[in-house]
């Protein structure tokens, strides 16, 4: 298996296992001690427990949370990942008591991998419009 293609597995097998099984031992797994999130979502901070933080949230909040991958393009050590994730809300999340609606969150995440671990994450997600889905943006 050439290393990009490794890379890929990687960083599906990160997603997978953290957002979509909620898994949080994923972070362990697959992210370098010096991981760091140079766009990290909904406040958490930008390191592993960020991440961490990240995937308990959205599993509390949307037990049948899951990711769609799209695409996944892997050039030397760049991923670049475009997805849909999304669940029903089942539990409280930026202050919004459980609605039971559906929600999606579409985005794109850049990563950085390092002898196969991911070291670096750069992403764009719809944030508005997810906060529009819970009736916490206008």
């Amino acid at each position: 298996m050439s290393t990009t293609d490794s890379n890929k597995t990687v960083v599906k097998d990160f997603i997978d296992g953290l957002f979509t099984k909620g898994d949080l031992g994923a972070v362990d797994t697959h992210l370098a001690e010096d991981f760091i999130n140079h766009d990290p979502p909904f406040g958490v901070t930008p390191d592993r427990e960020g991440m961490r933080d990240a995937g308990s949230m959205m599993r509390a909040a949307f037990p049948d949370w899951h990711s769609d991958l799209h695409a996944l393009i892997a050039e030397g050590d760049l991923v670049v990942e475009r997805f849909t994730a999304g669940g029903t809300q089942r539990g409280e999340v930026m202050g919004v008591p459980p609605t039971g609606k559906t929600v999606s969150l579409p985005g794109i995440n850049i990563w950085r991998l390092r002898d196969g671990l991911i070291v670096e994450r750069w992403g764009r997600l719809d944030d508005l419009g997810f906060r529009e889905q819970l009736g916490v943006a206008s």
